[in-house]
């Protein structure tokens, strides 16, 4: 393809208003900058253009001015980080040569040198300028990690920025900013406009009935639909509807169950719900995370477009003002219906001090990844000599079940349960003291506090107000259905007369407890259970796909999807109540497959969606490979598909890590493929073999984790990698404050290049979030945390000397027998 026109000047976008000294007043709506040289006859001399190497090497002329002093933290200097630029440059300009991807970028090799050229004076500019985004950034590329993905991608999209920004016309400016215009998200739903909806929202704390009643009316409605936010709940929901005798269909990701004849109730993931069907009563679960930022547009979709009379909204009471602010835009009825906690919710005065022997019947400890959830059970099971049920969200479904009516039944010597934090979305277990394992977790790429809601709502769990055992006989004494005893009711509250009943039978309610395992984690549970969570104030929005494809078509062709949905991104216009979803993977996943050729926009904008690991090597090449069957028409069948690791399941269980990581590798593949299955079914049409190669993976994921375990040793070193994430969090956000207000008044004192970056450019800069590693779903594709096993893989120095000196191996698992470990308590 030839290359493009050169662009009207050959500024960059950093240097074309190096020549403006005083900020442009901050404007209500984005605007798109046009490029224009500045005046010969300007007084106002244009600061000299610093190369990168000068830099990183710190040489900025008698000026002085060293940012190097700036991007040092308390005690922590970064000297690292302009090596690390370069670094990154280096790779980036290796990659954009490639010559399987250089084509596509319409340019010759002189004019790339020649934009190249421009771009690493810029980066200089940008470095010399320290501002607030590049802080963020050496933060994280001088991390214990080293996690540079972010900082690789921002330049990325700045080079992108630097040779695409400038060959818009004026009038393709405004076509772009009109398309952009999505203030009005209600008028993306027409049929949906057209019925006069009711809008019942339940709102309440954890265990306080606010589900019973929203469920109870889907049951009395001929046409419904249930959407959460877990195919873990939306499985026990179609369980249950079926169990009473109404037909339903499932719907999630990778899984669809339809009955036959005329579907009349749904259960889905909020994700999937069908949006072109009349119904008479919706119920969408967990409203209060419209304001998730990756998440939030499935339920403001859901709200917004799903086709009932009557929606009834599951949630917490912070979300009450924001839904009124929606339902007046649409012209909605609102009624607010609100529940107290049936049950008193305590802290604990104190933790167990890292002792598993001061459990007590009801327990239920929440880890936060598989691995340690089966640790920890063993580990129980050992140092107490009772059993131990486990439950999280990738568990099968009749497994699941299994361990929860073992955990439920007060007659058998399954005394204690660990979970993961999936508990806190509505499974009905009949928990006594809710015990957090930590109160950080992993969200694929660093460890990080729990958040405030989320604290509440797994440590909400504690105290039913009647086990789940207790339901299960009551509906079982009335009618001839079974119900499954973990269905998401948060909490089964009858009607009064029910209430009397059971109350002349039933014990009194028991106070719920909520403690943690560890003496050092205490402290922020006690702080973060007195907390109020920070209000609602917006619901999350990303593009419908037609929007996409429309603003897509402003761009030439070969344009990089990424900077297109960046684009998008940047300068959209919204309404105050509505915020856009981060970006993430979605960018990752259109670099990936940018050289794909005959791939349409509708299919570049699905496979964006699927679910993969980007930060994988081995996932990256299955998700070109299944992308090149789509762009060719080529045969998907999955047994004849190349990068498909099957020959893992032949292999002997081992206790190698690299077994382990090999099957959750393959099983996150065949996932995609399922995913990708029911998009574009007349490709991959072996979607029953790939269901079962899904069940043979999880299978030997589940024997693998049974049989073995984790030294002592290990365990020790991760604790005390939660210590350190937990010290360096706080140092980092007092650094943070600050060196803003070193910037801050930097600033006002006139200090600094008086440069003002362009909107084409600032938007890469300022969004952090759009380059970020994604954070995984709260369902359990976010249970197996691979960088556990990576930490294991690196043992410190001491510990090595100290397996040496015992004749020991540092890092090996180490089959679980009955005998408790010799070495001195310790827990996972």
């Amino acid at each position: 393809m030839p290359a493009l026109p050169p662009r009207r000047t050959s500024l960059c976008l950093f240097c074309e208003f190096a020549g403006r000294t005083r900020l442009q007043p901050q404007r209500l709506l984005p605007r798109t900058q046009v490029a224009h040289r500045v005046s010969t006859g300007s007084s106002k001399r244009k600061p000299k253009a610093i190369n990168i190497e000068d830099a990183r090497l710190g040489h900025y002329g008698k000026s002085g001015f060293k940012p190097v002093a700036r991007l040092t933290a308390k005690g922590k200097p970064l000297p690292n980080f302009f090596a690390t630029v370069r670094e990154r440059m280096e790779n980036l300009k290796e990659a954009l040569t490639d010559p399987e991807f250089f084509p596509s970028l319409q340019l010759d090799r002189g004019a790339f040198e020649h934009e190249w050229t421009t771009y690493e004076r810029s980066i200089g500019l940008w470095i010399k300028q320290a501002s607030p985004e590049l802080l963020s950034l050496a933060r994280l590329a001088s991390g214990p990690r080293g996690r540079t993905k972010p900082l690789e991608s921002r330049l990325r999209y700045l080079f992108y920025a630097q040779i695409y920004g400038g060959r818009f016309t004026k009038a393709e400016q405004e076509n772009q900013k009109q398309v952009a215009d999505l203030r009005y998200p209600a008028e993306w739903y027409p049929a949906t406009r057209e019925i006069p909806r009711k809008v019942i929202l339940h709102v309440g704390p954890t265990n306080s009935g606010k589900t019973y009643h929203a469920l109870k009316r889907l049951e009395e409605a001929d046409r419904g639909i249930y959407l959460g936010p877990l195919r873990l709940l939306a499985h026990e929901i179609y369980t249950r509807l079926n169990a009473k005798g109404k037909p339903c269909g499932l719907v999630t990701g990778e899984e669809q169950r339809v009955p036959d004849g005329d579907v009349k109730m749904w259960s889905c993931t909020v994700e999937m719900a069908p949006l072109n069907q009349r119904l008479d009563v919706a119920v969408i679960d967990e409203i209060q995370m419209i304001n998730h930022n990756d998440r939030g547009w499935a339920w403001t979709s859901a709200f917004l477009g799903v086709q009932a009379r009557e929606v009834h909204l599951c949630g917490e009471a912070r979300t009450v003002p924001l839904i009124k602010e929606l339902c007046a835009l649409v012209g909605d009825e609102v009624e607010v219906h609100e529940y107290k906690r049936l049950t008193p919710l305590q802290v604990a005065p104190k933790s167990l001090n890292g002792s598993l022997q001061n459990l007590e019947k009801g327990d239920c400890i929440v880890a936060f990844s598989v691995l340690g959830l089966h640790a920890l059970r063993k580990e129980v099971e050992t140092k107490t000599g009772k059993k131990c049920a486990i439950v999280y969200g990738s568990l099968p479904p009749e497994t699941r079940a299994q361990q929860a009516r073992l955990f439920n039944d007060p007659d058998n010597d399954y005394d204690f349960l660990v979970a993961s934090d999936a508990i806190g979305m509505g499974l009905n277990l009949s928990i006594k003291r809710v015990i957090f394992e930590s109160t950080m977790k992993n969200n694929g790429s660093q460890l990080v506090p729990l958040k405030i809601s989320e604290v509440k709502q797994i440590g909400g769990r504690a105290g039913r107000y009647r086990s789940a055992h207790q339901a299960v006989e009551e509906s079982q004494s009335q009618t001839d259905g079974a119900v499954d005893p973990t269905i998401g009711l948060d909490d089964v509250k009858g009607e009064p007369a029910v209430v009397t009943a059971i109350a002349k039978q039933s014990p009194p309610a028991t106070v719920g407890m909520v403690t943690t395992l560890d003496r050092m984690d205490h402290a922020y549970l006690k702080s973060a259970m007195d907390r109020e969570p920070e209000p609602i104030e917006t619901a999350g929005l990303f593009p419908p796909a037609l929007i996409i494809e429309r603003f897509a078509n402003y761009f030439p062709p070969g344009t990089p999807f990424s900077y297109i949905l960046l684009r998008l991104h940047e300068i959209s216009i919204m309404h105050p109540r509505f915020h856009l979803c981060a970006l993430k993977d979605q960018l990752a996943i259109a670099d990936e497959i940018h050289t794909v050729k005959n791939l349409s926009i509708a299919d570049r904008i699905m496979i964006c969606a699927a679910p993969t690991n980007m930060r994988d090597e081995a996932e990256r090449r299955f998700l070109r490979t299944l992308a090149h069957c789509i762009a060719d028409g080529t045969s998907g069948e999955l047994l004849d598909l190349p990068n498909l690791p099957l020959e893992v399941l032949d292999e002997k269980p081992t206790a190698a890590r690299n077994y382990l990581y090999k099957l959750e590798q393959l099983h996150k593949m065949i996932v995609a493929y399922l995913w990708l299955s029911y998009r574009f079914p007349q490709v991959f049409t072996t979607r029953k073999i790939a269901t079962y190669l899904k069940q043979m993976t999880e299978d030997a994921i589940e024997r693998t984790l049974m049989e073995f375990s984790w030294t002592n040793m290990n365990r020790e070193r991760i604790m005390r990698k939660r210590e350190e994430a937990m010290r360096q969090l706080q140092e980092e956000e007092n650094d943070l404050d600050a060196q803003e207000k070193e910037l801050m008044k930097g600033m006002k004192r006139g200090k600094g290049l008086g440069v003002e970056i362009p909107e084409a450019a600032r938007g890469v800069l300022r969004d952090e979030r759009a380059s970020e590693e994604a954070e995984p779903p709260v369902d359990d594709k976010g249970e197996f945390h691979i960088e556990e096993l990576e930490d294991l893989d690196e043992p410190e120095e001491e510990e090595r000397r100290q397996a040496d000196a015992s004749g020991g191996k540092i890092g090996t698992a180490i089959p679980h027998t009955s005998e408790p470990p010799k070495t001195e308590e310790a827990r996972m």
